[in-house]
């Protein structure tokens, strides 16, 4: 099985402006995010930014970017538009890595290839991992999702989905056999559904949500979802996780010298 990844970076962040760019270790983050992404086994890597900066920093690195348009309202529609710049074959996978994940697991990121390429009826496939604790499952922060018995997503949601309405009524903990799943924001995809893709209209659930993968399911797609026995890896959205990210690289590096 082969397939690509495309990180999609923007230099914009209401939180952590330049966030692609900060440094972690001696090392601009999307860079972190590139070699990760190699050690997938992907046969191809690229960024697709909007921005001269990341263009120039992963270009000094050696590594491939593209330039895209500012105006994309997702990574999805970014990539979309990396798919169409390449004019890459209908049946190339393709994996969105987000630019912002430096510690992600090279590991997931096959598995997610590898069940989208298994599963030839979905036209993406993400990932998630079980969850038990209350404060997760009411958090909107965190997504859920709900799988069908063959393990295509039903719906992802911000709310506790689904929701254990008698123990909740009994002021009692999740019931121990009720599957809750986190989504992992990690998808695969196949070119030619990227080109559908870009021409979908927004859905009202995407937009309340949201959630760009429910504009997927509203359509009618299908998404196969991944269940990992371990959680990811903490991204970068703010200082705090800034902080403990740039820790764990530099006690990595350290053990290998």
């Amino acid at each position: 099985m082969s397939f690509k990844v495309v990180i999609p970076a923007r230099y914009a962040s209401s939180r952590l402006p330049g966030k692609p760019l900060l440094d972690i270790a001696g090392k601009p983050m999307v860079v972190r995010v590139i070699e990760q992404s190699l050690a997938s086994g992907a046969t191809e890597v690229v960024v697709a930014t909007d921005h001269e900066l990341i263009r120039n920093a992963v270009a000094s690195y050696g590594y491939d970017v593209i330039m895209t348009r500012a105006d994309h309202v997702s990574g999805t529609d970014r990539i979309a538009e990396v798919v169409q710049q390449q004019g890459w074959g209908d049946d190339t996978i393709i994996v969105n890595v987000q630019g912002d994940e430096p510690l992600i697991d090279p590991a997931l990121i096959r598995e997610v290839a590898s069940n989208l390429a298994i599963h030839v009826e979905a036209s993406m496939a993400t990932a998630c991992h079980a969850v038990h604790d209350t404060a997760s499952i009411l958090n909107p922060n965190i997504v859920k999702v709900v799988l069908d018995h063959q393990g295509h997503a039903l719906y992802f949601s911000r709310a506790p989905i689904p929701y254990p309405r008698d123990a909740f009524a009994a002021n009692q903990d999740i019931p121990a056999d009720m599957p809750i799943y986190r989504h992992i924001g990690i998808y695969a995809y196949r070119a030619g559904f990227l080109r559908a893709y870009a021409a979908l209209t927004p859905s009202a659930i995407e937009h309340f949500e949201s959630l760009e993968q429910l504009r997927v399911l509203w359509h009618g797609y299908k998404i196969s979802v991944e269940i990992t026995q371990k959680a990811p890896a903490s991204g970068v959205d703010t200082e705090a996780d800034l902080a403990y990210v740039r820790s764990v690289v530099i006690s990595s590096e350290n053990k290998l010298l």
